[in-house]
C-alpha cells in the first residue's frame, strides 16, 4: 500500500493521502461507533476562538480525546495492520509508538475551522518523527472543511506561532486558502509530519465530516517539553520500545 514513491512524496511533501485504506463498510461503521461515543459524552467545543473570527457566523466541533479508552472499536485500529504498515514505512523503522488519539466532527453547515499551524508547536519532540493519521469515515470534500497543507513546510523546522485564541500561525501571513485542499473519500488515511504546516476549513455542508486522528511517533523520540500528557501516550503500536 506504501510504495518507494509514496514514501518519496510524503519524504518529499510531509504528508501522504493513501486512498482506501479501509473500505466503505469500515469507514461507515466507524463512522456510526464515532457518533455513538459524542453522544455519550458532555458536549464540549474545542473550536479555538480565532477560529471564530475566521468567519461571519459561529461554528462548532465535537471531539473526543483518547477515544480508544471510550470504544473497542478504536483500540482495533491502532493495531491494525494496514495502519501499522503504513506509519512504520513512513518512518522508515519498525517500531511505533502512540502519542494520542482524537474523534473531530464538523458538524454539517457550521463546522469550524482550524487556521493553519504546526502540530510541534503543541507538543514538541527531539527528533520530529511524530505524524498524524486522520482516517476519514465519510466523504471529505473542500466544502466539507476538508484538511489544508503547505507542502514542503516540513523542512523549515519548527516556526513561531503566536496565541490569539488558539496557538497557530499568524494569520495575515498563512492565510487559510493559501494552503493545498486534500481532499478525500471514505476509507481513505491522511498521515501528516507534524512539522507539515496545515488546518481545515468550515464545513458548509449538508453533512458532518467525521475524522479520528492517531498520532504516533518513533519510541526513541522523547517530549521536548512537560506537556500534552494524554492517557495511553507510549503504548507500543507495533515492535518493541527502544
Amino acid at each position: 500500500m506504501v510504495d518507494s514513491s509514496s514514501v518519496a512524496f510524503y519524504q518529499e511533501n510531509g504528508y501522504l493521502l493513501i486512498k482506501g485504506l479501509l473500505t466503505g463498510q469500515e469507514a461507515d461503521a466507524y463512522r456510526a461507533e464515532c457518533h455513538k461515543v459524542l453522544a455519550r459524552l458532555a458536549p464540549g467545543d474545542p473550536t479555538w476562538g480565532s477560529a471564530r473570527r475566521l468567519t461571519a457566523t459561529r461554528t462548532e466541533l465535537r471531539h473526543c480525546h483518547d477515544a480508544q479508552f471510550h470504544s473497542a472499536a478504536f483500540s482495533r485500529l491502532m493495531l491494525d495492520p494496514r495502519f501499522t504498515g503504513a506509519a512504520t514505512a513512513l518512518l522508515g523503522r519498525p517500531d511505533l509508538q502512540l502519542h494520542h488519539t482524537k474523534i473531530f466532527v464538523k458538524p454539517p453547515e457550521k463546522g469550524s475551522p482550524f487556521p493553519l499551524h504546526q502540530d510541534a508547536a503543541h507538543f514538541p519532540h527531539t527528533k520530529h518523527t511524530v505524524t498524524a493519521a486522520i482516517f476519514h469515515f465519510d466523504d471529505a470534500p473542500e466544502e466539507k472543511g476538508c484538511v489544508r497543507v503547505i507542502p514542503g513546510s516540513h523542512r523549515r523546522g519548527p516556526l513561531p506561532h503566536v496565541e490569539e485564541g488558539g496557538w497557530h500561525l499568524p494569520i495575515t501571513e498563512w492565510p487559510l486558502d493559501a494552503a493545498t485542499p486534500v481532499e478525500a473519500e471514505a476509507g481513505d488515511a491522511l498521515f501528516i509530519n507534524y512539522l507539515t504546516v496545515h488546518g481545515s476549513g468550515v464545513n458548509t455542508s449538508a453533512e458532518p465530516r467525521t475524522t479520528f486522528l492517531i498520532q504516533f511517533r518513533a519510541p526513541d523520540d522523547h517530549p521536548a517539553d512537560d506537556v500534552h500528557h494524554s492517557r495511553g501516550q507510549g503504548m507500543m503500536l507495533h515492535g518493541t520500545a527502544s
